[in-house]
């Protein structure tokens, strides 16, 4: 597969002309800050950030990538050893994604009582989501770094804020895209809950709610979430993040004033700014 070889080079620290990577799985990947990109006149290629990183984010989205481990000269003898399976088996172990919450959210997992309350430290695996109901009343957020779901108390207070200010309910379900998989979204779309996303303020980023989510979930129950001071913060952003996703995303638009008002500020400053700024907002 032309994937395969792909992703083979780049996990070997080669560069990548962007024509030979499947163009969602590319957006994917820059989204996520796991390529550079080199730019000759109007080509471009990529190459890996970290070779490690990105092996674990592709075994992690699909399990399938997992062949990617195994030397290219093991023998189908050696892989059924190591995997019980020689032609490994394109099933995912575990489906689903993470649940948070700094209070309790009484939701229902197969019609029973699943009180989503997790210590601090901790969070919930949600693995069977088609059972898993939450009151109508509450916000499904869906925040893209992994840290800044990790610490969702050191943002509490930035979160209740914005929530307040926006008209949105003060009950919210935090929810994580990790592992990479369609099983979020699949979710969200079988349940009538207002979905906000915290994503990144880069263009890679608003892609991702534009194409992952808005488009399934429709403009009336979906929205991205924008800080009141995201213009003095995109200030001090990274012009270089801005530049190696330019090309790639420069075209996006929204309907929504809001979000087009963003993209414009993005494209203004020709900065990019992390979410993970927002940890630190708590006194």
């Amino acid at each position: 597969m032309a994937i395969s070889a792909s992703i083979q080079a780049l996990l070997a620290g080669e560069q990548v002309a962007g024509s030979r990577l499947n163009s969602k799985l590319l957006d994917e990947l820059l989204a996520e800050g796991l390529l550079l990109v080199v730019s000759r006149g109007s080509r471009k290629s990529y190459r890996a950030r970290d070779a490690e990183a990105l092996k674990r984010f592709l075994v992690d989205k699909d399990e399938s990538f997992r062949i990617i481990e195994a030397n290219a000269s093991d023998s189908r003898a050696t892989m059924a050893a190591e995997t019980g399976n020689s032609k490994l088996v394109m099933v995912r172990s575990c489906p689903g994604f993470p649940v948070n919450s700094y209070e309790r959210v009484e939701c229902f997992l197969g019609g029973d009582p699943f009180p989503v309350n997790p210590q601090e430290g901790s969070f919930l695996f949600v693995s069977d989501w088609k059972k898993f109901a939450i009151p109508e009343d509450v916000v499904v957020m869906g925040v893209e770094n992994m840290e800044n779901f990790r610490m969702i108390r050191k943002q509490r207070t930035f979160f209740e804020k914005y929530l307040h200010n926006h008209d949105l309910s003060d009950k919210v379900l935090f929810v994580s895209r990790y592992p990479q998989s369609t099983d979020l979204r699949k979710w969200l779309c079988s349940i009538p809950n207002h979905y906000l996303h915290f994503g990144d303020f880069d263009l890679a980023g608003i892609n991702i709610f534009l194409f992952e989510f808005q488009q399934y979930l429709g403009k009336e129950r979906s929205s991205y979430l924008i800080p009141d001071d995201i213009e003095s913060r995109l200030k001090s952003g990274s012009r270089k993040r801005y530049d190696e996703q330019y090309y790639r995303f420069k075209d996006i638009k929204s309907d929504a004033c809001e979000l087009q008002q963003l993209i414009d500020l993005i494209h203004h400053e020709r900065k990019a700014y992390d979410q993970e700024g927002y940890i630190c907002c708590e006194p």
